[in-house]
């Protein structure tokens, strides 16, 4: 008979690639991995692992068995659920969120949600999308809060059930006395983006040399709220949505951006929550944080 625990390992290490990876996620020693994994070699008859240089990686037979775990560790996790819920005990949903969401959903969701489920724990971390989601695959949060721009659709993965929350306008932000217009004015302005490969740094891009000029972006960041006080101070111009001003947007002017765009805020859920009647208050919470949210 397999251990669950063991499968949990394999499947893990099937995503994150490396032991030691597998390891740090889950606070055990690389060795402590190995002997469990070599345990699971055992148990199954096969050789699960083979090696790859200094490192090892799953053989045909390990491929096999991982995805067999994924479908044990998604049945786990739906009668975990299925009891808890029988027997009204406390719920704990765990959720990872973008940067404006923290800000902007989170506060308001919690308060409709000590309303409606004042048992339920919420714990919630501030991770980059990219991160965030791949960590909901290794059940390291039950819901993930996270975006896509225009013409950038996320990477779909097998067992992720996506919920579209609202969507969230974005609009040229500069500073309050600046006379510019439009796109088309901001050709010489100093830009503020974020780094370069994320996917709404390449779509500003697109949008700036569509109005027939290439950015000159002196200032990068990840956080949105960094670029709106560059705006707001006068050393930049930025393309922001609205969630960026939930803390007040009176000291920049906004601009329609061409074919007024939004971005989508969607949550992402492993299939196995889909009846999870917790995750499902959470992500109402969020979606109806959204619809009420009002840029001052």
């Amino acid at each position: 008979m397999f251990e669950l625990r063991r499968l949990r390992l394999l499947h893990e290490l099937g995503l994150r690639g490396t032991i030691a990876d597998v390891a740090a996620a889950l606070s055990f020693s690389p060795s402590t991995v190995s002997q469990q994994l070599a345990q699971l070699e055992r148990d199954a008859g096969v050789a699960l692992l083979e090696p790859d240089g200094r490192r090892v990686r799953l053989t045909a037979q390990g491929r096999l068995l991982a995805a067999h775990a994924a479908r044990a560790l998604e049945l786990d996790e739906a009668a975990r659920a299925e009891l808890s819920h029988s027997q009204d005990a406390p719920a704990r949903v765990r959720i990872a969120v973008m940067p404006t969401a923290a800000e902007a959903l989170v506060p308001p969701a919690l308060t409709l949600l000590a309303e409606r489920m004042p048992d339920l724990r919420l714990d919630m971390v501030e991770l980059a999308p990219e991160v965030a989601l791949f960590e909901l695959q290794t059940r390291a949060f039950d819901l993930v809060v996270a975006e896509q721009y225009p013409g950038h659709t996320r990477e779909v993965s097998d067992g992720i059930d996506r919920t579209l929350l609202g969507r969230d306008p974005i609009r040229l932000a500069v500073p309050k006395d600046d006379p510019a217009t439009g796109l088309a004015d901001l050709r010489d302005r100093a830009w503020v983006l974020e780094p370069q490969g994320a996917a709404v740094r390449r779509w500003a891009v697109q949008q700036c040399r569509a109005a027939g000029f290439e950015p000159d972006v002196r200032f990068e960041a990840t956080d949105l709220v960094s670029h709106a006080r560059l705006v707001a101070a006068g050393h930049a111009v930025a393309m922001l949505p609205d969630l960026v001003w939930t803390g007040g947007r009176s000291t920049v002017s906004l601009r329609q951006l061409p074919g007024s765009p939004v971005r989508e805020i969607f949550a992402a859920t492993r299939s196995s929550s889909r009846d999870n009647a917790a995750v499902t208050a959470v992500r109402d919470a969020l979606a109806e944080a959204l619809a009420a949210h009002e840029p001052r």
